[in-house]
């Protein structure tokens, strides 16, 4: 055993102690948190507007703060952007994390000198649980590969700007800078595909252990791997035992990856965003992430079935329950306020309270990381069609994540009233105005990692027939606008 494999393991069982202090007190901690987030807010601009002076407890917050989403927000966000201070939070943050927005554009999240440590601390210690509770630390030793966006940063009024993965990359401890690939200089090139060819170049014979990033991203990484050594990555990698993944679900791409790796590995889900990092991954064996208590985030629950009712009830931790489909709130030492990220969880366990992200309180596709939401395609729809005859009665869109051939893309299954000359030239049309909507969208066409829409004609009908056939026709049902797997999709296949 290595002296690097020894301290791992000593590491990893201090961090598991103070853990267990936490997550075996939730409400105490989350009590601790909501104080000490209150006491040092009650001098901004927003905890003078919400009174956080004269809250003494839970229900008081609650009844001065309402749940607010990004746009709802958005007045404060846009004076801490302009650079003005202690509007949402003491002073001005560190970074601002630029995201996919809802309608209008890129959001800007800001990061703070108090949430940022937590980004850090998180990722370390969904490791140093794996390391303590499987004793599996040799692949401390080898080489770790965290694919993410390009660690370069611009500015804004004096705010450093950047995805939140490459602004983590700048934190990346010293005992892994020799590990750690790809190289800064790969890590910024722009173009995803000439990326993971440097990247697949500069790994090759190295002796990779651990290997992170979204899993459409990865499976590229693995593809070019695969091709160019003719051989699984299990055999080109023999230490290759430990994948690390969020952003995406796995299950989609698991069987795939266990074929290109030729063997099945240990993984570890996390649940991080530009908001938060909110759990990870604790168990090989219980299912669920270990929602994270003790890291500047004070948690309230909406039942997503009740979230668009009036005035929905807001639970806290040590009110919730099992198997319920909640709308995730937080409130941060970043200055977000009872925020509405989007996303919905359950809880597998209460004691300690882990959590599986169940998708997205509206339709979505985010089978790539994109988040595209319904407005985004609606709006795009309309754009495309703006001075044609060209009329649609119904569409809905979906991923094809393992096309038989060519990348992947997103494809529209559009029943047209009046359909377009040149189906082709109005997919072109169709996809230059969703890579307006949607940042992270134009990201994946412009890096080679989706290839621009494909529409799937339906006929007359169609939808109407599909929903029957789901006992959903007429009514207040609606056809989704959108989905992030392809149960839709296959009816028209």
């Amino acid at each position: 055993m290595s002296l690097k494999t020894f301290g791992a393991k000593i590491f990893a069982s201090v961090i598991h102690s103070k853990t267990q202090k936490w997550a075996t007190n939730p409400v105490e901690t989350q009590q601790k948190v909501f104080r000490e987030l209150l006491e040092k807010a009650k001098g901004t601009q927003f905890g003078k507007d919400h009174g956080f002076n004269g809250i003494q407890s839970y229900d008081d917050f609650a009844a001065k703060v309402p749940v607010r989403d990004y746009e709802a927000l958005r007045p404060y966000v846009d004076r801490v952007v302009k650079g003005e201070e202690d509007i949402l939070w003491p002073g001005k943050p560190l970074y601002f994390a630029k995201t996919s927005g809802t309608t209008s554009g890129a959001k800007y999240i800001p990061l703070t000198k108090e949430s940022m440590p937590f980004h850090i601390q998180a990722a370390r210690n969904a490791i140093l649980s794996y390391i303590h509770e499987t004793g599996k630390a040799d692949f401390v030793d080898g080489k770790m590969i965290f694919l993410q966006g390009s660690p370069e940063l611009t500015e804004k009024n004096g705010v450093k700007l950047g995805r939140l993965s490459g602004i983590v990359a700048h934190y990346v401890p010293a005992y892994l800078q020799k590990n750690r690939m790809p190289s800064w200089e790969t890590n910024t090139i722009n173009d995803w595909e000439t990326k993971v060819d440097a990247i697949v170049a500069e790994t090759v014979n190295e002796d990779m252990a651990v290997i992170s990033g979204i899993p459409s991203w990865v499976q590229m990484y693995f593809e070019k791997l695969q091709q160019r050594q003719g051989k699984p990555v299990g055999d080109i990698f023999k230490n290759f035992n430990l994948f690390i993944y969020g952003g995406v679900n796995y299950e989609p791409y698991r069987a795939k990856f266990e074929n290109l790796i030729g063997r099945r590995v240990d993984s570890i889900e996390l649940f991080p965003a530009s908001e938060g990092f909110f759990a990870y991954q604790d168990s090989q064996t219980e299912k669920g992430m270990l929602l994270l208590l003790n890291s500047g985030i004070f948690y309230e629950f909406i039942k997503a079935d009740e979230f668009f009712t009036e005035n929905p009830r807001r639970y806290t931790i040590g009110q919730v329950e099992l198997g319920v489909n909640y709308v995730l709130i937080i409130s941060t030492n970043a200055g977000l306020w009872a925020y509405n990220i989007g996303d919905t969880v359950a809880f597998t366990s209460l004691a300690p309270y882990r959590v599986v992200v169940t998708g997205r309180i509206k339709h979505y596709i985010s089978a790539f990381g994109e988040h595209v939401i319904g407005k985004e395609v609606e709006s795009a729809l309309n754009e495309a069609m703006q001075g044609t005859n060209i009329t649609v009665n119904e569409f809905t869109v979906a991923p094809q994540i393992t096309p038989a051939t060519g990348l992947p893309y997103h494809e529209w299954f559009i029943e047209f009233g009046e359909e377009p000359e040149n189906l082709e030239t109005f997919a072109l049309f169709l996809d230059n105005a969703m890579r307006k909507q949607n940042v992270y969208y134009d990201d994946l066409i412009a890096g080679n990692v989706l290839r621009t829409i494909v529409i799937t004609k339906v006929t007359k009908n169609g939808f109407q027939d599909y929903m029957k056939s789901i006992g959903k026709l007429g009514g207040q049902n609606k056809l989704p606008r959108l989905s992030n797997d392809r149960k839709i999709a296959d009816f028209f296949s």
